[in-house]
């Protein structure tokens, strides 16, 4: 059945991968698919429910819909185990997804249902800012186009989502991924006060060796001896 317009508005003005405009071609589909699937999908992973969520809306558009609802399905519980709790704002971005793909199948009952389900985490969990996004909203859509190779759009939602909630140490290491990238920094050396901040980024959370090598490569840019860092990198490696 079709959906009404009200109901094709209310889809258009969610927060979702198909609103994000992300849009790579097929053959971008393809390999970013490939480099999500080599990230892995271990526990514990903090951005479990971000990979399923983007695999999904790439099965999508790569046009296998049953595998995008069941990668949609696990984004949720992947939220679900890192988070210990059965909903909250993280899930917005998933509905949505789910309230396009039905939509889009052409089931009408179930993408209103989504649609009420987006509504009500909304009313439950608001924005801690008035005129702004769900910090956790923020930080799914920056690391989404941060995988879409779109660094500097990234950069600024991780910072408006850091602004709001500056206490999830992953967030803060994305942004610095996001900040330092070449395409970000293409032929510049990084300007000091940045790469302090990955400095401290990476004393946070030692555990990202990409952002310990990323640091380490900015600091030889700058023409710092990192014989004795790089040597102690590479045993953890």
């Amino acid at each position: 059945a079709a959906q009404s317009p009200t109901t094709l508005s209310k889809l258009e003005a969610l927060q979702c991968h198909f609103t994000w405009d992300l849009d790579p071609n097929r053959f971008k589909l393809f390999r970013l698919r490939d480099k999500l699937e080599d990230i892995g999908t271990e526990e514990g992973n903090s951005w479990l429910g971000h990979i399923y969520n983007l695999r999904g809306f790439i099965q999508y558009k790569l046009g296998f819909t049953e595998d995008a609802q069941s990668l949609f399905s696990r984004a949720a519980e992947a939220f679900r185990q890192m988070r210990n709790t059965d909903e909250g704002p993280w899930l917005v971005v998933n509905y949505g997804n789910l309230a396009w793909l039905h939509h889009h199948l052409g089931e009408q009952a179930e993408s209103q249902a989504y649609l009420s389900k987006v509504d009500a985490l909304m009313n439950t969990y608001p924005s801690p800012s008035q005129d702004e996004l769900h910090p956790e909203i923020y930080a799914e859509k920056a690391w989404t186009l941060m995988k879409c190779i779109k660094d500097k759009e990234a950069a600024d939602y991780f910072e408006r989502a850091i602004r709001m909630q500056p206490d999830m140490v992953e967030w803060h290491t994305s942004h610095m991924l996001a900040l330092g990238s070449p395409f970000n920094f293409s032929n510049k050396e990084l300007k000091a006060n940045v790469l302090e901040k990955m400095r401290i980024a990476k004393e946070q959370d030692p555990e990202s060796l990409h952002l310990a090598v990323h640091y380490l490569e900015q600091c030889a840019k700058k023409g710092e001896r990192i014989k004795d860092e790089a040597r102690e990198l590479g045993r953890q490696v």
